[in-house]
């Protein structure tokens, strides 16, 4: 087939291609690479989820353009869960997500892009009734697809100035049930304003609070990219995680997870005990280990 897919020198390193073709693209330096090129249709189709998931549009071809009708996205996770693709350069590649309600609706868990085909093609799915964002750093393009579906903005206090628009305001700390079925928990540390999304006892859409670390083989945080305090990013873990009820960690950066109700336990208890122990540092984007 020849060295046709590759990776540019605009690659960030964010960690989103290697999520979606992790046996042809890995981690080189601070980079990633193709390491090898796709034997079969279903890994020519993870190279083309990587491609047009990618942020800076770094996942390319010598033979030519990407192929728009290779454009898995949006692509399903499960029955009610659908990655949107298309990340945004505005959220640092941030992953978003689709999430189904029984009633037929849905709701877009951060944002991707924006563009009108793209909205076009995510409403396609269903009536977006909210837009629910879970933090600062995701919240670029959330007034524009909230205004383009129709729906209610979502963000919480401690990042308000991020989205001063928003139809809806979390406040303080304590759970807050935003639909039947969905409830938002607050856990200031990441940033101050970070939430915890939980769906259905099934799906924990965490931000940048919690993540799937490969390296690691466990649940995380993000210590080394930490804005607001990694002491109250602790307290909040230690807070929810009684609260935390679900099979799908769905994060905006990191790895994705299906979990079983016995390891989810074991790896909320080690993940609030090791929480504990990190003490405050400088942000180090560079430190952090997918």
């Amino acid at each position: 087939m020849g060295e046709d897919w590759y990776v540019d020198d605009r690659c960030t390193g964010c960690d989103v291609a290697r999520q979606l073709a992790p046996d042809l693209i890995v981690q080189v330096g601070r980079g990633s690479e193709v390491v090898r090129q796709p034997r079969d249709t279903a890994e020519e189709a993870q190279l083309n989820a990587a491609a047009f998931a990618c942020h800076t549009r770094s996942i390319r071809r010598h033979s030519g353009p990407l192929d728009a009708a290779a454009d898995p996205f949006p692509l399903a996770i499960d029955d009610n869960v659908l990655l949107c693709g298309h990340n945004s350069r505005q959220t640092f590649g941030a992953n978003s997500y689709l999430l189904r309600r029984p009633d037929g609706t849905v709701m877009m868990v951060d944002t991707p892009r924006w563009s009108e085909s793209l909205a076009a093609r995510y409403e396609a799915v269903g009536r977006v009734t909210d837009v629910l964002l879970t933090h600062r750093d995701h919240a670029a393009h959330g007034r524009s697809y909230a205004d383009r579906f129709g729906a209610r903005l979502w963000i919480h206090e401690g990042d308000l100035d991020s989205a001063p628009d928003a139809d809806r305001v979390l406040r303080g700390t304590e759970p807050v049930e935003i639909a039947d079925g969905v409830t938002a928990l607050p856990v200031p540390g990441h940033t101050e304003g970070s939430v915890l999304y939980l769906a259905d006892r099934r799906y924990c859409f965490s931000g940048d609070s919690i993540y799937w670390s490969r390296t690691a083989g466990a649940l995380a945080v993000a210590e080394h990219v930490t804005w607001y305090s990694i002491e109250e990013q602790a307290a909040s873990l230690a807070r929810v995680a009684p609260l935390l009820h679900f099979e799908w960690m769905l994060p905006g950066h990191g790895d994705r997870k299906q979990l079983t109700p016995g390891q989810l336990a074991e790896q909320l208890a080690a993940l609030v005990a090791n929480a504990a122990r990190l003490a405050p540092g400088p942000v180090n984007i560079a430190a952090h280990q997918w």
